[in-house]
């Protein structure tokens, strides 16, 4: 999701302005082998002046041919390009598995609500959970505007009565609330539906 929804990220890198897809590669180190109609023969036909002359290359996605005239420092540079490319490509995604966004991806929204259901998870899960969660709130949600916390259990519990504005003190408030939780609490059958619908009754919440 995070790769798909960063053409910013492409751009700041200069991914795009590179001109680095294929079709734009070979506009820079060929010609296209074209077609033209042939009123006689009632059909397309290709030129042959160019058989034999160029090495040719034919994309598989929709059958053109292009003619390579390049020299081989041109095509070394679009190799050094791409290679670098591939690069900044593998760092953005070591980046989108590390951590945090490894469990929750990235937040892309700034004003959230964070639906605690922990159900009846044992001890152990529990802290996990929270560590997970804390590592969210101080990598991610410090990043953002506005968030809140709400746990699903028959006993509803708000960290805020409304999204509040993201500083310091309110992701430190926060963590804090999170690892004062209980780690057995009632839970009913409509529990997270109903804190899910709690979060949504703020009308300034994205996501």
């Amino acid at each position: 999701q995070s790769l798909v929804s960063s053409s910013k990220w492409l751009q700041r890198y200069g991914l795009k302005r590179n001109k680095l897809s294929l079709s734009q590669i070979l506009s820079q180190i060929g010609f296209q082998h074209r077609k033209d109609y042939v009123t006689t023969l009632g059909k397309p036909v290709a030129s042959r002046y160019a058989d034999g002359l160029f090495p040719q290359y034919k994309r598989a996605q929709d059958g053109s041919v292009y003619n390579l005239t390049a020299k081989k420092e041109l095509i070394l540079h679009f190799v050094d390009c791409l290679m670098g490319a591939i690069e900044l490509y593998k760092q953005r995604m070591e980046w989108l598995t590390s951590e945090s966004r490894q469990i929750f991806g990235v937040i892309q929204e700034q004003c959230i609500v964070i639906v605690l259901d922990f159900g009846t998870a044992a001890p152990t899960e529990f802290d996990l959970c929270r560590d997970a969660l804390s590592m969210v709130l101080v990598e991610q949600v410090i990043q953002i505007s506005r968030f809140n916390l709400i746990r699903a259990a028959q006993d509803l519990k708000k960290w805020q009565q409304k999204c509040t504005p993201v500083s310091e003190h309110t992701v430190k408030s926060a963590v804090t609330w999170l690892w004062k939780l209980d780690c057995m609490t009632a839970v009913s059958h409509t529990s997270s539906a109903e804190a899910l619908l709690e979060a949504m009754g703020d009308e300034a919440v994205s996501s």
